[in-house]
C-alpha cells in the first residue's frame, strides 16, 4: 500500500478504492429512476477490458458503546442536567429501535495491469478523475481514500470492533519497521472447515449468487443490504472486449441455429413437422439474437460478473442463520446463493476491497442486467458534528437522523403540516435540543400562547405583550450595525413601512407618495439618534407621527391619521421605550392576548427586534435561532410579507436560522416573491399535508407519489425531512412518559399535566 492510496497487488496489477455515498433512488419517481437507471449504464459502459472494477458493499459493526458515545449530550454546569440525561436516555432508546450499531459503506476499487508504479499512477488517476465526475452526473458524493483510509476499511473487515486500528500517520512505518500488513492483520485465520473459516474469535462463511432467473427486480441489492448483519457483499465486473464479445454471441447464434437445423432433420426423419421446434431450442434462440441485437445496436456491453457474499457472526449457529436468511432473499427472485465449499480463503481474498477476483465463476451480463444491481437504496443523515441535532427515526431503515443545519449552505427551516399534524412539537424538540447541546440563542414568536411551559421550564424569559401588559418593544428601535451597508437607516425603512402597510390597510395599501413621505420622515426621525446614540434619543412611534403630521402632503396626514390609535388610542401597546431584556439565552414574545387587530403587528415587531438581537450576536460569532409560529399570518400582506422574504435572505450572512412554522402552503406559493422562502429554505420538515397542498407540495419540490403517501394521512410525527438535496421519511415518536414530553405537548389533555411540572420548575 502507497502513501496516496494505492495499492500493488501483485507485480503488475495496481488498484485504487473510492468511497461513494447513497441517494435516494428507491423513493425517487419513476423518470427519475429511469434516469439514475440510464446514467448508471453510461458509467459502467465506461469501463473497458483493460480495467478491473469491483463494488463492495460492507455492514460492519461497531462498538455499540462508542456510538453511544458519539450521540451523548455532556453534562454542564448548570441546572439542567437532569433534563440532558432523560433526552439521551431518550436517543439510545431510539438507537436501540435501529441498527445503527451497523455501519454500511459502499466501495468501488477498479484496477489495471502496468510494469511498474510510474507507469499505473497516471492511469489510475485518470480513471479516478472520470469516476468522480459520473458520480457527479449520478448526484453521488464520492471521494478517493487514501492510504491509511483503506487500511483502515481492511483492518475493520479483518478484526472485530474492539480491535482498534492503529494506524494514524504515515510516517510511523518508516519509524517502526513494520509493514502495512502488521496493521491489518487479525490475530489468527482458520480455513479447515470446506463451508466456512474463522478469524480470530469471529466466524465468517463466503457464497456466491447463482443467477437463475430471466429477469431480475432493481430492487434485489437493496434487498441484500437490508439483512441487519455484519457482511461484505461483492460485485466484480470485468467488462469483455466489444469485437471479442460480438464474436462470441453471433458463435452462440450459430450453435443454436446447428441445433435447430439438427432438430428439424430429426423431426423429418421421424416423420414430423419439422416447425415442431424444441422449446428450449426456441428460447435459446430468442435470448442469442437479442445478445447480438443489444451488443449491435443497443449501446450495450457484454460483462463477465461475480457476486460473493461473505457473512460474519460471533457464533456459527448465528452464522447460519444469517446464511439462510440471506437464501430466502435470493430465492425470492427466482435466484440461489451457494456456499462456495474449499474456496473460502479465495473468496475472502475476492471479497476484500483490494480489486482482484480470486474466484473462477462468473455469469456473462449485458450492462443493462448488470445495472439492475443498483447500488443505490435510500440516504441516512447521521452526522458526528459536536453541533448536530435529532429529528427523528429513518422510517425506512430505523435509524437515527441526527444532523446539523449549519452545515448546510442555507439552513433556513420551514415546518409545515396540518393542525395536530405535530408542527410545534417539532420545534420545541428542536427549541430544547439546541438549548442542550448549543450555545445558541433561541428566540421565539408565539402568537397562539404554546411555547411558555418549555421556555419556563428552561427557565427562559417569556415577554406577555398585550394592551394590559407593561413590558413594551418599540418598534422603532434600531441598531447602528442594523444593516450590512453603510446605511441601517435603508433596511429600517423597508420594516416601517411594512408597519404602515399593516396599519394602512386598504386594497393597494400605501401609494408610492406616502412610501416617499414616510422615508423621509424617517430619516429626519432618527437624526439625533444618529448624532448621538444614547437610549434617550431613541424615537418612539409618536416621533414618526408628529412628523408626518407636520409634513405639506394630504398623503402625510392620511398616514398619520392611521397611526394616531397606535400613538394616542386604545391600541398604544407599541409607543413606548423598550423596557424588556432579551439577554436570556432563551426569550418567548407570547402575542397571543393582543387580539386580531394587532396580532400580525406584533408579530412583525417582534421579528425587527430579532433583527437587533441577530446583530448584536453577530460580533460574537454566535448564532441566534428564530421560530415564528403560525407564520402564515407574515405572509397574507404584501409589505409583512416582502420583510419576512427579506429575512430569509439576509438572515444567513448574520449568522441567523429562522424557522417558519406553518399549515397553510398556498399562502407561501402566493407569490413569486413569496416563493424565495421556499427557495431560500434548505431544511424542511413536512408533516401530514392536506390533499390541495399535497399536490402543490410535489410540483413544487419534485416529491414522488410514493414520497407522497409518508404525508398522506400519516399520525403525528411521521413526515418528510428534507436536507438540502436529500429526502427521508421519518417518524418522531418522542417517549410519553418523560418531563419533556410534558411540557413540549400542546395536546389540552396532556397540558394540564405539565402545570405542576412548570409551577414545581
Amino acid at each position: 500500500m502507497y502513501k496516496d492510496g494505492i495499492c500493488r497487488v501483485k507485480d503488475n496489477f495496481y488498484t485504487k478504492t473510492v468511497q461513494f455515498f447513497d441517494i435516494n433512488y428507491q423513493l425517487a419517481q419513476n423518470d427519475d429512476k429511469t434516469q439514475i437507471f440510464e446514467s448508471y449504464c453510461d458509467f459502467l459502459n465506461y469501463f473497458d477490458s483493460s480495467v478491473s472494477v469491483q463494488l463492495s458493499f460492507v455492514n460492519q459493526t461497531v462498538d455499540i458503546e462508542e456510538f453511544k458515545r458519539s450521540i451523548d449530550i455532556p453534562q454542564q454546569q448548570d441546572k439542567f442536567n437532569d433534563i440532558r440525561k432523560e433526552y439521551t436516555e431518550m436517543l439510545n432508546n431510539q438507537l436501540s429501535k435501529g441498527n445503527n450499531g451497523l455501519v454500511k459503506t459502499k466501495f468501488i476499487t477498479f484496477g489495471i495491469e502496468a510494469d511498474n508504479l510510474k507507469i499505473a499512477k497516471p492511469k489510475l488517476e485518470r480513471i479516478e478523475m472520470d469516476v468522480l465526475n459520473n458520480f457527479k452526473v449520478l448526484g453521488v458524493k464520492a471521494h478517493p481514500l487514501d492510504g491509511i483510509e483503506r487500511l483502515r476499511l481492511f483492518h475493520g473487515n479483518l478484526n472485530t470492533p474492539r480491535d482498534k486500528f492503529q494506524l494514524d500517520n504515515w510516517d510511523t512505518l518508516v519509524k517502526t519497521g513494520n509493514s502495512t500488513k502488521d496493521y491489518i492483520s487479525p490475530v489468527s485465520f482458520d480455513f479447515r472447515s470446506k463451508n466456512s473459516f474463522k478469524i480470530g474469535d469471529k466466524f465468517g462463511s463466503a457464497s456466491f449468487l447463482q443467477i437463475l432467473a430471466p429477469e431480475l427486480p432493481d430492487r434485489i441489492l437493496a434487498d441484500f443490504l437490508d439483512i441487519e448483519s455484519s457482511m461484505i457483499l461483492t460485485i466484480h465486473i470485468q467488462s469483455v472486449d466489444h469485437n471479442k464479445a460480438i464474436k462470441y454471441a453471433k458463435g452462440k447464434l450459430s450453435d443454436v441455429r446447428k441445433m435447430k437445423i439438427e432438430d428439424q432433420k430429426k423431426a423429418v426423419r421421424s416423420g414430423y413437422d419439422m416447425d415442431a421446434l424444441s422449446p428450449d431450442i426456441i428460447t435459446y434462440e430468442n435470448e442469442a439474437n437479442n445478445l447480438l441485437e443489444d451488443l449491435q445496436s443497443r449501446n450495450e456491453r457484454m460483462i463477465n460478473a461475480t457476486i460473493l457474499l461473505v457473512n460474519f457472526a460471533n457464533s456459527k449457529q448465528k452464522l447460519d442463520n444469517d446464511f439462510f436468511q440471506a437464501s430466502g432473499i435470493a430465492q425470492k427472485f427466482n435466484c440461489s446463493l451457494r456456499r462456495l465449499d474449499f474456496q473460502q480463503e479465495n473468496s475472502l481474498m475476492s471479497s476484500l476491497p483490494i480489486g482482484k477476483n480470486f474466484i473462477d465463476i462468473e455469469r456473462g451480463l449485458t450492462t443493462s442486467s448488470t445495472a439492475i444491481f443498483v447500488p443505490f437504496t435510500t440516504q441516512e443523515l447521521f452526522q458526528s458534528h459536536s453541533e448536530a441535532l435529532y429529528y427523528g427515526l429513518n422510517a425506512l431503515s430505523n435509524n437515527l437522523i441526527i444532523v446539523d443545519k449549519k452545515l448546510l449552505k442555507n439552513p433556513n427551516t420551514l415546518i409545515l403540516g396540518t393542525p395536530g399534524s405535530g408542527k410545534s412539537f417539532a420545534a420545541k424538540r428542536e427549541i430544547t435540543n439546541v438549548f442542550l447541546s448549543t450555545l445558541d440563542d433561541i428566540l421565539i414568536c408565539d402568537p397562539e400562547g404554546e411555547f411558555g411551559s418549555l421556555v419556563g421550564t428552561l427557565d427562559g424569559q417569556i415577554i406577555k405583550i398585550s394592551q394590559n401588559s407593561r413590558s413594551y418593544i418599540n418598534p422603532m428601535d434600531i441598531n447602528l450595525d442594523y444593516s450590512d451597508d453603510d446605511d441601517p437607516i435603508s433596511l429600517k425603512s423597508d420594516f416601517i413601512l411594512s408597519l404602515c402597510e399593516l396599519i394602512v390597510g386598504g386594497r393597494n395599501g400605501l401609494e408610492a407618495t406616502e412610501k416617499t413621505v414616510i422615508d423621509r420622515c424617517l430619516r429626519l426621525v432618527y437624526q439625533d439618534y444618529l448624532a448621538n446614540p444614547v437610549p434617550e434619543n431613541m424615537p418612539i412611534l409618536g416621533d414618526l407621527y408628529n412628523l408626518l403630521m407636520n409634513q405639506a402632503e394630504q398623503e402625510a396626514r392620511r398616514v398619520a391619521t392611521a397611526l394616531e390609535i397606535y400613538v394616542n388610542g386604545s391600541l398604544n401597546v407599541f409607543n413606548h421605550q423598550t423596557n424588556i431584556d432579551i439577554n436570556n439565552r432563551i426569550v418567548c414574545f407570547d402575542i397571543k392576548e393582543l387580539g386580531k387587530q394587532l396580532k400580525k403587528i406584533g408579530m412583525l415587531i417582534v421579528v425587527d427586534c430579532v433583527w437587533n438581537k441577530v446583530t448584536i450576536n453577530r460580533g460574537t460569532g454566535k448564532s441566534t435561532r428564530l421560530y415564528i409560529d403560525e407564520f402564515h399570518l407574515l405572509l397574507k400582506e404584501e409589505q409583512t410579507s416582502s420583510y419576512s422574504v427579506e429575512i430569509w435572505k439576509r438572515f444567513r450572512k448574520w449568522g441567523g436560522i429562522p424557522t417558519g412554522i406553518t399549515q397553510n402552503v398556498k399562502d407561501l406559493l402566493a407569490s413569486r416573491e413569496i416563493e424565495n422562502i421556499f427557495e431560500n429554505s434548505d431544511f424542511i420538515i413536512m408533516l401530514n399535508q392536506a390533499a390541495g397542498d399535497r399536490q402543490i407540495l410535489a410540483k413544487q419540490l419534485g416529491i414522488s407519489p410514493y414520497q407522497l403517501s409518508y404525508v398522506t394521512h400519516t399520525n403525528e410525527g411521521e413526515g418528510l425531512l428534507f436536507y438540502g438535496n436529500v429526502i427521508i421519511p421519518f417518524v418522531d415518536k418522542f417517549p410519553k412518559d418523560t418531563k419533556l414530553y410534558k411540557v413540549m405537548t400542546t395536546k389540552l389533555s396532556e397540558v394540564a399535566d405539565a402545570k405542576p411540572l412548570l409551577e414545581a420548575k
